[in-house]
């Protein structure tokens, strides 16, 4: 029996091949998207070094699907995530993003459930949608908590119900869009 609450250890060998250590076999980059997007969280080590190389492979598992048109990231976040490295700003970008991932997760999760109800079928969209962001923000933050790089600021229950609401607004809007 195979724990899924453990981060599935992938081995990188000298050849840069990876091996799933779960089901002894070679694994592409793309298999592990799909176990991202399966909700499992994978961590990929060098074998000779013991070295921890997910994020870098997190992050090009993200530039692969960026660059093949399946764009996530518009310009503008992509340009601040690199300003983000030259400044200050550096040791509070990882908590922004992990805060705001969470509101948009929780928010998107109450969505997806009334969508399918409605529609099933787009809701694995934006399941697989929700999978890709995910990713995304475990490459971004190397899997730092939410908080950890400082304290969160105080937000009253008004405050994130209406954050909430806003997004929920957004979201139906665009789905209105999408099925004209």
């Amino acid at each position: 029996m195979v724990d899924t609450k453990k981060p599935l250890l992938i081995k990188r060998y000298a050849s840069r091949r990876l091996y799933n250590t779960e089901t002894s076999d070679y694994v592409t980059l793309e298999d592990i998207a799909g176990f991202i997007r399966d909700d499992r969280d994978v961590q990929i080590v060098d074998l000779k070094s013991g070295d921890d190389l997910t994020r870098q492979y997190l992050l090009q598992i993200v530039a692969e699907h960026e660059s093949k048109g399946e764009s996530v990231l518009p310009i503008s976040v992509l340009t601040d995530l690199v300003r983000s490295y030259t400044t200050q700003a550096t040791s509070t970008v990882p908590a922004f993003l992990a805060q705001t991932f969470e509101l948009f997760r929780d928010s998107q999760s109450k969505w997806v459930e009334g969508v399918q109800t409605v529609n099933p079928s787009m809701a694995k969209s934006i399941e697989a949608m929700q999978a890709q962001q995910e990713a995304f923000l475990k490459a971004m933050t190397g899997g730092v908590p939410m908080g950890a790089s400082g304290p969160e600021p105080e937000k009253t229950e008004g405050e994130d119900l209406n954050d909430i609401k806003k997004q929920l607004a957004d979201l139906q809007s665009k789905l209105s869009k999408m099925s004209k």
